[in-house]
């Protein structure tokens, strides 16, 4: 298999669908909020856990 045709596979697969593989419920601005979310806690989290006593 050469890198081109590789390449070519892997675009076909990740595009998914005619439509560019986009999910009509996966909003992009609420993934990355929660993911945001999500990191600020964890963070939060560890400097609890990181404290000098």
């Amino acid at each position: 298999m050469s890198i081109t045709s590789a390449a070519v596979s892997l675009v076909t697969l990740a595009e998914g669908s005619e439509h560019g593989g986009n999910h009509e419920s996966l909003n992009p601005y609420l993934t990355g909020g929660g993911a945001l979310l999500a990191l600020l806690l964890l963070l939060w989290i560890t400097t609890r856990f990181n404290r000098d006593r």
